[in-house]
């Protein structure tokens, strides 16, 4: 049997013989999922040198604000919040993650949640989904503590064509668009072994390719809206270099209006918005 370390170099070595798009298709291999904690770590000092990225993602969480549902109580969660304070925007979050960070509400594991059931009003999954080895069992345990009507915001990456040059060559998590989704995890399996995880294609093919059984889990799908976030492409994230200077970002929101007119070339980000039913 091999150890981790030898699964490690045998993907690796598979990814060499492959070919650069390889990670489109081959997951990524077991990880502890601390290293979660030291891209949150990287990601904050990266942060300080982009200030671009804080009006990206002021963008972000404002379309995610106006798919808040109209619900007269529970509280608003937003699970792996990482490094962006998205209070900045929705100032009743509560924001939450595996590792007690400082800014951080509440230490939360998306597969054995703490709230009570029925409890709140929406939960926000910023860049998590394609985080979830069993995304089908998390999906059970946030349904347990929402709401009658209350609403997943699923804020992903889009494999559109563009999408698919951006995430599968320049982005150093895989797709993994070939590999089975898992959706419900092993009865031997507990919440409590996480490992890393990363498959930046499985919105899209869950979501836009109808790949998993999304009414069968007590949810019915109110949208699925696909956004070209070239402004945010062309800043390079947190680790590439940025290809316009902070002053041009008006343009490249113009620039951002018109690409979202040809969602199947342009589209890089995916916003799903998931209501629970009542069965």
């Amino acid at each position: 049997m091999q150890n981790a370390d030898q699964r490690d170099l045998g993907v690796r070595l598979v990814a060499r013989k492959q070919g650069i798009f390889d990670k489109c298709f081959i997951e990524s291999p077991m990880t502890s999922v601390g290293r979660h904690n030291e891209e949150i770590q990287r990601n904050i000092r990266l942060w300080k040198k982009k200030p671009v990225l804080n009006l990206i993602y002021r963008n972000f969480h404002e379309t995610i604000a106006r798919q808040l549902p109209n619900l007269p109580a529970g509280l608003v969660v937003e699970l792996g919040s990482g490094a962006i304070d998205i209070t900045e925007t929705i100032p009743q979050c509560v924001r939450t993650d595996i590792f007690p960070n400082p800014w951080i509400d509440r230490v939360e594991n998306a597969y054995d949640l703490s709230f009570p059931d029925a409890s709140v009003s929406t939960v926000i999954l910023f860049d998590v989904f394609h985080h979830l080895r069993y995304p089908g069992t998390a999906l059970s345990e946030i349904r347990r503590v929402l709401v009658p009507a209350g609403r997943v915001i699923i804020f992903e990456p889009c494999v559109s064509l563009l999408g698919l040059i951006v995430y599968g060559i320049f982005h150093e998590e895989p797709l993994a668009m070939k590999q089975p989704v898992q959706w419900e995890a092993p009865k031997s399996w507990s919440p409590a072994d996480l490992d890393y995880y990363a498959a930046q294609g499985n919105a899209t093919r869950i979501f836009l390719r109808q790949g998993m059984p999304i009414a069968d889990s007590g949810f019915c799908m109110l949208t699925t809206k696909r956004i070209s976030a070239i402004s945010y492409v062309a800043s390079g994230g947190y680790s590439k270099p940025q290809l316009y200077p902070d002053r041009a970002f008006p343009l490249m929101r113009f620039v951002d209006r018109m690409c979202d007119l040809l969602p199947d070339i342009f589209g890089t980000r995916l916003l799903v918005v998931l209501e629970k039913t009542v069965k």
